[in-house]
């Protein structure tokens, strides 16, 4: 409980005799990353691993209980960063500090209190708790075949197979990662960008308030600044009772659109307005559920990052989307919904998808040729254009303007130059390598049984499991190295599912598994080691590291798992709104992920993107988003005193809307503004106050509104209490942006013109 693995102790002198050639070559490295270790710090301590455990417990309930809500708040390993700290610090002050012996552990001492709450304590507990976020994807990937098996398509998977397929595909990343550790993390070219962040607000919160005792927020320095602590539970106890109103007696506020309530009988009107199934213009939310749904809290995203998804989502949403479906009625757009994820008919009804699945869970032919081609609302179509045009433009952008320097800095990674951090971390046992291998070999053979003896449940054939391996090693290392030097991870799954489509056509549910164990095991392995060079700045044994995030995942996984079983088998019609009134079960990410098994799954590539469907002249979009950043990169060459070109980041612009759907325009509107007031202004005019209580500030008002509505489901939710009235009959009165307008065209609900 307060011991550590070192090989042997090292003085304070000799952590701080740092030879120049030592350091970092990397500025922001050297600014940020101490250069010392302490390795008598205790790590695994009771307080470690009680406050650990139930940070993972925790999030993984919290992240898929909120998953199936209509804004699916995302609650991150950040909250977690700063509501444990007084925490620990309390149990610090209270806990006996006295020293016992446990029988195996030979002369070994042992003390519920070894000394003050200290840092490496603090890391470890957020490795637990980024598990139990999947590692900021809020529940695990494959809980989602799960759902859409059980509740989009009526279909049964039994509890072990679903167990089975979910710890697999999370623990297979864990193969990849070990066998590329020494590659993209021991070397001090490799330096993942984002663990800075995360390693600035740890040094942040472990300073001595005292420091700032000092400095009024106005930066005066007459009067004592209010504590972080207070701060945060004076925000979270704010936020928990503020929620009560949008999360129960006036469900309005969270989606507010007073265009729709100035022109209620303008089906124009109400597609400009509404922020749930239009572009948003005027629309606000008074809801911090909204606001950091799908795109996670806007706080702790810098400006210039919100900046480029704000010109990206701009262009498309206001630009883009209106020419195409008022001006060209491209794809017939006027027949559909302009916003919608659904599917649909070419005379604009949605499309019966249980009808062209047989009793052998594949696509029915006769019954597919019946209802016809299945066709897209506009904005769901060009989300996949540009989602081929990004994946496209990332590899072209990151060769042309990073790929010398990725070169090199691998280079100079293969020559073995050992930075202070890498010295330091030598003193700790080191992972036996048999420890991957191991993982990795029994993984591959629970996964190649689950596909050979439960083949009926989840349909993939044991040479799909092959082959997704084989994707996930090929890429995880050049993607790593992208990740590691430039902080963009090129996103694969759209081709993960295009092979299958492709290969095995007609299988749903082997096409979303082969895309888990192809795309998500790379995604994990990333994860993995991101966190493991996050415990190589801060001077965490490796082993350590290694045990806390596999329980971790392994506990995450169980419970995102049985609570995703509890609530699809105790709530009726989950996930289906056009079943129950104004749910807040409506399940957005599913019923994509859903979307997305039929595409590319059950009807396949060739009916959708290919001479068979309508949407073949899509496949152009990989072509313009290979030869946009070539565009750019000419344009630098040519005009090298013109700095503002290089700052075109075309992968960033043509992904800035990849979360929708399913997220909204109001989503986007609402994160782009809240954080542009903290995350410029309040930067830039109030800086002393954003860098003691901003990440504070995201923290509270993530845990509050998770508690409130956790709170409200139990106390009201699991009877189905709701109160009736104006503010909460209807999401946002809204209820014509649904609808098409091209003439002819008759939907239930809708004016006919």
């Amino acid at each position: 409980m307060g011991t550590v693995e070192i090989e042997a102790p090292i003085t304070k002198q000799e952590e701080e005799d740092v030879n120049e050639d030592e350091l970092s070559s990397i500025e922001e490295v050297r600014l940020t990353v101490p250069n010392t270790d302490d390795p008598t710090l205790p790590v695994w301590t009771f307080r470690m691993w009680i406050l650990g455990l139930l940070s993972c417990i925790l999030l993984s309930f919290l992240n898929q209980f909120f998953s199936y809500r209509k804004e699916p708040l995302i609650i991150t390993q950040i909250t977690v960063q700063v509501a444990t700290l007084p925490i620990g610090r309390f149990m610090a002050a209270v806990l006996p500090t006295t020293k016992f012996r446990i029988l195996g552990f030979g002369s070994k001492e042992f003390s519920l209190n070894p000394g003050p709450f200290n840092m490496k304590e603090h890391v470890l507990i957020t490795i637990f708790a980024n598990a139990g976020s999947a590692f900021g994807n809020g529940s695990a990937y494959a809980v989602g075949i799960v759902n859409i098996i059980k509740a989009f398509y009526g279909r049964s998977i039994s509890f072990g197979a679903s167990w089975l397929l979910i710890i697999t595909t999370q623990v297979l990343g864990y193969g990849w990662a070990g066998l590329l550790r020494k590659y993209v993390v021991e070397p001090a070219h490799m330096w993942w960008p984002s663990t800075l962040v995360q390693i600035s607000l740890f040094r942040a919160l472990h300073e001595k308030e005292d420091e700032d005792d000092n400095e009024i927020v106005n930066g005066k320095g007459n009067k004592r600044p209010m504590s972080r602590a207070k701060f945060f539970v004076i925000a979270l106890v704010c936020s928990f009772s503020w929620y009560l109103f949008p999360g129960y007696f006036f469900q309005a506020l969270s989606s507010i659109s007073w265009v729709c309530w100035a022109y209620p009988n303008s089906v124009t009107a109400q597609q400009i307005g509404s922020g749930l199934n239009g572009l948003g213009v005027g629309a606000f939310t008074l809801d911090w559920a909204t606001v950091a749904s799908f795109l996670f809290s806007p706080l702790i995203c810098p400006f210039f990052a919100i900046a480029n998804v704000f010109v990206g989502y701009a262009l498309i949403m206001y630009v883009v989307i209106p020419i195409s479906y008022w001006g060209f009625n491209v794809y017939n757009a006027k027949n559909f919904p302009l916003y919608s994820s659904d599917l649909f008919t070419a005379q604009g009804q949605e499309y019966n998808i249980s009808l062209i699945v047989n009793k052998q869970f594949n696509l029915d032919l006769a019954e597919y040729e019946k209802q016809g081609r299945i066709n897209l609302s506009l904005f769901f179509t060009l989300t996949y254009g540009f989602g081929f045009a990004t994946i496209a433009s990332t590899l072209t952008h990151v060769a042309l303007f990073y790929g010398r320097e990725i070169y090199q800095r691998y280079q100079a990674s293969s020559e073995g130059k050992v930075d202070v951090h890498t010295r330091l971390m030598r003193r700790y046992k080191d992972i036996p390598s048999w420890w991957f291998y191991l993982l990795l070999f029994v993984t591959i053979l629970v996964s190649l049984a689950l596909c050979i003896f439960l083949k009926n449940q989840i349909q993939m054939p044991y040479w799909g499991l092959l082959l997704a391996a084989v994707l996930a090693f090929t890429f995880t290392l050049p993607i790593s190295i992208i990740t590691a030097t430039t902080n963009q991870t090129p996103g694969l799954n759209i081709i993960t599912e295009y092979i299958m489509g492709v290969l095995y056509p007609g299988s749903p549910i082997a096409n979303v598994c082969f895309k888990t164990y192809g795309f998500m095991s790379m995604t994990q392995a990333i994860s993995f080691l991101s966190d493991f060079k996050l415990g190589h700045y801060m001077k965490i044994p490796p082993r350590s590291m290694f045990l806390v995030q596999f329980l971790g995942t392994i506990i995450a996984g169980t419970v995102n798992l049985s609570v995703a079983w509890w609530l699809l088998d105790s709530i009726d019609n989950i996930c289906h709104q056009d079943k129950f009134s104004n749910s807040p079960w409506t399940c957005p990410g599913d019923h994509v992920f859903f979307d997305a098994s039929v595409i590319w799954g059950l009807v396949s590539p060739k009916r959708i993107f290919g001479h068979l469907g309508n949407y073949s002249a899509l496949n152009w979009f990989f072509l313009g988003g290979m030869i946009g950043p070539v565009v750019v990169w000419l344009l630098h060459k040519l005009f090298p005193k013109q700095t503002w070109i290089p700052l075109i980041n075309l992968p960033v612009l043509l992904g800035a809307t990849a979360w929708m759907p399913p997220a909204t325009a109001l989503n986007y509107n609402s994160w782009i503004l809240v954080g542009t007031v903290f995350n410029f202004f309040v930067f830039r005019y109030r800086k002393k106050w954003w860098q003691r209580y901003n990440y504070i500030l995201s923290a509270a008002l993530d845990a509050g509104v998770a508690f409130m509505a956790v709170l409200l489901y139990f106390s009201v939710g699991m009877e189905n209490r709701s109160i009736n009235w104006w503010g909460n009959n209807d999401p946002e009165h809204c209820d014509l942006a649904y609808c098409p307008t091209a003439k002819g065209i008759s939907v239930d609900g809708c004016p006919t013109f």
